[in-house]
């Protein structure tokens, strides 16, 4: 059968994007429908405006040291507006850049919303498309809980364009992007209380990581409350924000942040008239080649909820490239030793084994730690502190785990990723030579083990 197109791919985000730029590349005929935003969420909602906005944040404690350094910074302030629309011509000229790479690679962009009718053709703006291959990927949506006044809440979505930075703002969840918010609203200056129904956020990563950092974000200034669930939002008559917790509390805020799970976004895509099954969580499940329960529709990416980060949705992009359009290059995607950093205030970063899980594999470990004051803080007020630490197999001097919290954790972390995917043992990282006077030695540097 003749189809209008070898790839049909549904969604503009990173591992849709990657998928059909180089499966054009590679010869296929390729079309791609997108109804949001190019870029999917990482460059509109996501990892590329958050960073920007913790950079803004950051500058107030850059300021604040300065004075150490002989610098004199009278009259600073900080005006959000500003922050806001320069992050929004930022975005749009990202927006322009992936419009470039699709067009330019020979790819037909149709920007509306897509829906499969069966399993080689979609249905766009009323006209019908034929393809071999039918690839989703479109991502993730956050999600609040289902409470009285959740419609007063926001999630990560509506924050990127808040008109003004609110005075009091709950922060409600413990993973990634709530403890994020979290640093950038305090960093803007606003009075922030991040909530948490468990016992301490960041729940997966390693325990010394997580309990520094609790440590730092208290030190700043941030109301940190574990234990702690709202059971209702109520809209006060001089516009504020009344939180009722389960446990009978109550907190005034001008904002109310949700960042406690993100869904996969399968609306209006069609997936139940075709009876493409689901996982037990609701995401799209598929083979370890990214098939479907039918074979000529794949989905990759947040949609799929398996590693739920922008590399690995692009991994997985080229991963369905490669298979499809030059099998001989095709390589299966290894979620093996994933590096990923938590870009809060001060940052974390971490790959390989978490101490916790290495010994709950039954291994044998030796741990190394170091705990300093950064030197750029050292002719500062600043009490911050950096905690770098590796988990070795005690029986084979392999490295299963790096993990740091500290000043450009994720840009030091990048390079120890690949000494563990190359397998590196301890004694080659004693053997290294470290960069002197930098942070990232300290790793290097670790001869005394902190526990056994």
């Amino acid at each position: 059968m003749a189809y209008d197109f070898d790839l049909f791919v549904i969604g503009a985000g990173s591992g849709g994007v990657r998928a059909a730029r180089f499966a054009a590349g590679f010869g296929a005929r390729v079309a791609v429908a997108e109804s949001r935003y190019l870029g999917g969420t990482c460059v509109n909602v996501g990892c590329v405006p958050k960073k920007l906005l913790v950079y803004g944040a950051h500058y107030a404690e850059d300021i604040a040291q300065a004075q150490g350094y002989g610098w004199t910074v009278e009259g600073a302030s900080f005006d959000w507006t500003s922050l806001i629309a320069n992050k929004n011509r930022e975005i749009q000229r990202l927006n322009g850049i992936y419009r470039n790479l699709l067009v330019d690679s020979g790819v037909t962009l149709l920007q509306a919303h897509a829906r499969l009718v069966d399993a080689h053709t979609v249905e766009v703006d009323g006209k019908h498309y034929s393809a071999e291959h039918i690839l989703i990927a479109t991502g993730g949506w956050p999600q609040v809980p289902d409470i009285p006044g959740r419609e007063h809440a926001i999630t990560s979505n509506e924050a990127f364009y808040l008109e003004a930075l609110p005075r009091r703002v709950l922060v409600v969840g413990g993973g990634y992007i709530a403890v994020e918010f979290a640093s950038i609203f305090h960093g803007c200056g606003a009075q922030t209380s991040l909530l948490y129904r468990g016992e301490l956020f960041l729940r997966g990563f390693d325990g010394s990581l997580r309990d520094h950092l609790k440590d730092e974000l208290i030190k700043k200034g941030v109301d940190l409350q574990f234990n702690a669930d709202i059971a209702r939002i109520d809209r006060q008559t001089d516009g504020s924000l009344l939180a009722t917790l389960k446990d009978g509390r109550t907190l005034e805020a001008d904002c109310i942040f949700y960042a406690t799970g993100r869904r996969p976004m399968l609306d209006g895509l069609g997936l139940d008239t075709l009876e493409v099954a689901l996982d037990e969580r609701g995401f799209i499940a598929v083979d370890d080649e990214f098939r479907t329960s039918i074979p000529s529709i794949l989905a990759i990416g947040d949609v799929i909820g398996r590693v739920q980060l922008t590399p690995v949705a692009l991994a997985e992009g080229m991963a369905v490239a490669r298979r499809l359009f030059k099998p001989e290059d095709y390589r299966p995607v290894d979620y093996n030793c994933i590096p990923t950093a938590v870009f809060s205030l001060p940052n974390m970063a971490t790959v390989g084994l978490t101490e916790e899980e290495a010994r709950k594999q039954g291994r044998k470990v030796t741990v190394f730690e170091s705990r300093f004051r950064p030197m750029k803080l050292t002719m500062t007020d600043s009490l911050e502190r950096s905690l770098m630490k590796l988990v070795v197999d005690a029986e084979t001097d392999r490295v299963l785990g790096c993990h740091m919290a500290g000043p450009d954790a994720g840009e030091i972390m990048q390079g120890l990723a690949v000494a563990l995917k190359a397998g590196a043992t301890k004694r080659v990282f004693d053997e290294t030579v470290g960069i002197h006077p930098t942070a990232a030695e300290e790793f290097v540097t670790m001869r005394t083990p902190a526990s056994i």
